[in-house]
């Protein structure tokens, strides 16, 4: 009796033992986070696997869970645009927010949203509108680490969704190409990598004409010596064009064309809005009359250094694909 006893015992030892038992195996070399139907799921560099979950169909190798890494970073930068005719000398112009219509709400892919009062800031730090700031790797500066959209202030600083501090993204402390990039403008990237922490935020001075960025004149000189992000990429493929293929013109005047209130069908109606085709920011796009956007859109594209003087030049961004 008593060694059947110990039969079945070690028996259902056994199967206990089987029952409960880990797996040790590496979950991933990297580290993120996702979310799922609700579920938010966090994996860490070279965790070991602790356990198995399952929800409907899907399923989770959870390891150890650490807080997201940090690091802060102090891009600055101008626009073209809204510096074509500056009321302030070195302070690009703010007269989007001044109408009241930089939306609450980022133009870009991660849909950020501030708080309204943001936009009740004046004078240097004024904000001019939001911009999109991304780290690439330093071994293949193709490749994406994490983008972020941010806000532009009258002195090119660039600054977190509360409109004055300095920009947080989501990256391990390392060296990483910045770029920078304006929904009507084309974005450049840094020649080089700049090392990133988080204790201290590391600065890429875009407006810099001592900065190296990537390319051959990947920015607007100014008349200051200063430099900005060429302005006039309506139809945001990358590249302003005047006239020839896939031009901006065509889109400006087809954006006019269709503005709500612009029943007449006139090319000259002012349109009054937060739009690609508002090339200097001033929150009106017109394609003819007074300060138009079109000749606007000329001006830039006969001014290009390496322009000889043709109406069909191609401004085209210089950020590796």
């Amino acid at each position: 009796m008593k060694k059947l006893l110990i039969i079945l015992l070690a028996f259902n030892f056994v199967q206990f033992t089987q029952a409960q038992s880990i797996d040790k195996f590496s979950i991933d070399s990297g580290g993120a986070s996702a979310t799922v139907g609700g579920i938010e799921i966090l994996y860490t560099i070279g965790e070991v696997n602790v356990q198995e979950i399952s929800v409907g169909n899907i399923q989770v190798s959870e390891g150890f869970i650490n807080g997201s890494l940090k690091i802060k970073v102090d891009p600055k930068l101008f626009l073209q645009g809204p510096l074509l005719n500056p009321v302030l000398a070195g302070l690009m112009n703010d007269d989007l927010r001044q109408n009241a219509i930089i939306p609450t709400t980022s133009p870009y892919a991660d849909l950020a949203t501030c708080n309204a009062s943001v936009f009740s800031i004046t004078g240097a730090n004024a904000i001019v509108d939001w911009v999109w700031v991304e780290l690439r790797a330093a071994n293949d500066n193709t490749k994406l680490i994490n983008g972020k959209s941010a806000l532009l202030q009258r002195d090119g600083d660039v600054v977190g969704l509360d409109g004055t501090t300095s920009l947080v993204m989501n990256a391990a402390p390392s060296n990483y190409y910045v770029v920078v990039n304006h929904r009507n403008h084309l974005g450049a990237m840094s020649a080089g990598t700049i090392g990133l922490n988080e204790s201290t935020a590391g600065v890429a001075d875009f407006t810099n004409s001592g900065f190296a960025t990537y390319g051959t004149m990947a920015q607007a000189i100014l008349d200051s010596g200063n430099t900005a992000l060429w302005a006039g990429d309506v139809n945001g493929n990358n590249q302003v064009r005047y006239l020839g293929p896939s031009n901006d013109s065509a889109t400006l005047k087809t954006i006019v064309l269709n503005a709500p209130g612009n029943s007449s069908g006139s090319n000259y109606f002012p349109y009054a809005a937060y739009n690609l085709g508002d090339i200097n920011l001033n929150g009106i796009v017109r394609y003819l009359g007074p300060g138009n956007d079109k000749g606007i859109l000329k001006n830039i594209i006969l001014n290009h250094p390496a322009n000889p003087a043709s109406n069909y030049f191609p401004i085209s961004q210089q950020i590796p694909n």
